[in-house]
């Protein structure tokens, strides 16, 4: 139908060819845009993330270490420590709690400086996360359970022996509750210094070459210590995290800089244990390898304390519960008398159950019990991380 009041259209003033069409606007292919100047000296400190992950990890570094060695510096001024005091064989509750506290305090006193720097939290160092507790009790369960069974087959096969209790009545439950302690200090130092702070930092700013050369640059540097024992543990663990990294890289997988990150640490945690009495490759590679085995589970869980509880319960079942050697040192006041025999790659010796060979296939246990337990809540605890992290 037609409406009932047409509007009537408007007239079209008639075209005026004396007036010249306006001059299209310069289009210049984004091609040729030039990009963005550097801000002079400020590009070498910050990155699009604020400071840049090789100051943070150095301004930390400096500030552990400097202020580790002011204190020891004193104390051994003032004689509260012996000049030229060695590493005891007999390690004492007293002696782990005193020195792992310490560490703990230190790595906290470093990364609160860094995290006023770099404007975080403490807890933004791989502490934050969904189901901390439950993850941490979870980590105990499964380090104890995995040591448990390292520890069965080295008796089924015969290379370890128990003879009876060394401990009795309240003795039990005062050096079960000491050592506790101390091994969760020694947890906590460990994973705060390695899984949380170091991790966190270089995954953020760590590409394929700047692994390859820290990689490089560790190995060396351990290699030359006249002391070091168990170097080629080290070493395979750098080939393995060299392979497994240079695929990343070539695949440009936006994972590259946490597993990176992971392999460099790795490799630090493995050097690191180079310096204790007792060692062997196998048990340098355990570490090495656990070590990787800890940083999967900070990318399954989201945090750092299942690493936590499994590394403290592993420590406190090996040294406390089980009596064995750890590292070439042994506990004062374990629980169980224990005796090894046999050959070297099947025993440990003085490195304990973690030097046998059989510590291979307990750390494929380990890693597949996370991968059934938290490969799958990965996609689900995505969203709550990154709806905690933007209220942060």
């Amino acid at each position: 139908m037609e409406p009932e009041n047409p509007t009537l259209a408007p007239e079209v003033p008639p075209i005026d060819n004396s007036i010249s069409p306006l001059p299209a606007p310069d289009i210049v292919p984004a091609a040729s845009v030039p990009p963005p100047q550097r801000d002079g000296i400020r590009w070498v400190f910050m990155g699009p993330q604020g400071l840049r992950a090789g100051w943070s990890v150095a301004i930390f570094l400096a500030i552990l270490f400097g202020v580790a060695r002011l204190i020891n510096w004193l104390l051994t001024l003032t004689r509260v420590i012996p000049k030229g005091l060695t590493t005891p064989s007999t390690l004492t509750p007293a002696t782990g709690i005193i020195a792992e506290g310490s560490s703990v305090l230190l790595i906290l006193f470093a990364a609160w400086i860094v995290s006023k720097i770099e404007r975080r939290r403490i807890m933004d160092y791989n502490l934050r996360g969904p189901g901390r507790t439950a993850r941490f009790f979870s980590g105990i369960v499964v380090g104890f359970g995995a040591l448990s069974v390292l520890v069965a087959a080295l008796s089924w096969g015969g290379w370890l022996h128990f003879s009876g209790l060394a401990l009795s009545g309240p003795q039990i439950l005062s050096y079960g509750a000491a050592w506790g302690v101390a091994f969760l200090m020694v947890g906590c130092a460990e994973e705060g210094l390695v899984r949380c702070f170091l991790l966190f930092t270089l995954a953020r700013g760590l590409n394929f070459w700047w692994g390859l050369g820290l990689a490089v640059a560790m190995c060396a540097l351990f290699s030359l210590n006249s002391k070091a024992s168990g170097l080629w543990g080290v070493y395979v663990v750098a080939l393995f995290g060299l392979v497994a990294c240079l695929l990343l890289h070539l695949n440009k997988s936006p994972s590259t800089g946490f597993w990176c990150a992971a392999w460099v640490t790795s490799v630090l945690f493995g050097g690191g244990h180079t310096s204790n009495p007792g060692e062997n490759w196998v048990g340098i590679f355990s570490a090495a390898g656990i070590g990787f085995v800890f940083c999967a589970s900070v990318k399954l869980t989201g945090s750092a304390w299942w690493a936590i509880g499994a590394h403290a319960a592993w420590d406190w079942g090996q040294s406390f519960f089980y009596g064995t050697p750890d590292s070439g040192m042994l506990a004062q006041g374990h629980l169980l008398n224990s005796t090894s025999t046999g050959t070297l790659l099947w025993t440990g010796g003085a490195d304990g159950p973690e030097g046998s060979v059989l510590v291979i296939p307990t750390m494929v246990v380990i890693l597949l019990a996370l991968l059934v337990q938290y490969g799958r809540k990965r996609q689900v605890d995505a969203p709550a991380l990154a709806a905690e992290a933007s209220t942060s």
